[in-house]
């Protein structure tokens, strides 16, 4: 089954399930267009911390992870130092994996070793320009594909890390370059 009734009587995509996070997150983020340099490097932290894990732990420890992680402000992040990684590996409230800290950190500086929008433009630049069709179901919906899988080597390419074809498709996903609805679900546009 792709769609599922929620107990308020609307058709979503049938990963939302019945949890209430999940719900507002489908029903006020995903596949929404997300802009600006700041609200794409939390975007892109948060999908490599989801590397491996599901959805729905990263986006119940998300306030913590702002908290910890400076509003994912990237000039804030680039100051992180060692003291820094060990009071985040040492907090339970978000995933303490330290190669995805360091990650993140990194990341912080190669964003700021770019001008202000270049991150957005950057990320936005691999959107599909071609309308796909509607998925049916979730057999139609790729974990990668050669737009994802290019904005990955273009990004590894200038030392970015945690950002492989899988982990870029989700971010498309979420950030609204691409619309995964599928057919009969309340936000599919078409």
């Amino acid at each position: 089954m792709s769609v599922r009734i929620g107990p308020d009587g609307v058709a979503r995509c049938a990963w939302v399930g019945d949890d209430d996070e999940y719900r507002r997150y489908h029903d006020e983020e995903w596949g929404m267009p997300l802009h600006g340099d700041r609200a794409l490097f939390e975007k892109l932290s948060l999908e490599g911390f989801q590397a491996g894990l599901s959805w729905i732990t990263i986006l119940r420890k998300r306030p913590r992870f702002r908290e910890v992680f400076a509003g994912f402000e990237p000039e804030a992040v680039a100051a992180f130092e060692a003291p820094d990684i060990e009071r985040l590996m040492g907090d339970a409230g978000i995933i303490r994996n330290r190669a995805k800290i360091e990650a993140t950190i990194s990341n912080a500086r190669l964003v700021m070793g770019l001008d202000e929008g270049e991150l957005d433009a950057l990320l936005w630049s691999f959107a599909p320009t071609e309308p796909r069709e509607r998925p049916q179901g979730f057999g139609d919906i790729p974990a990668t594909t050669p737009e994802s899988v290019a904005a990955s080597k273009a990004l590894r390419k200038r030392g970015f890390r945690f950002v492989g074809p899988t982990t870029m498709y989700a971010l498309m996903q979420s950030a609204g370059m691409v619309d995964d609805h599928v057919v009969g679900c309340h936000r599919a546009t078409d």
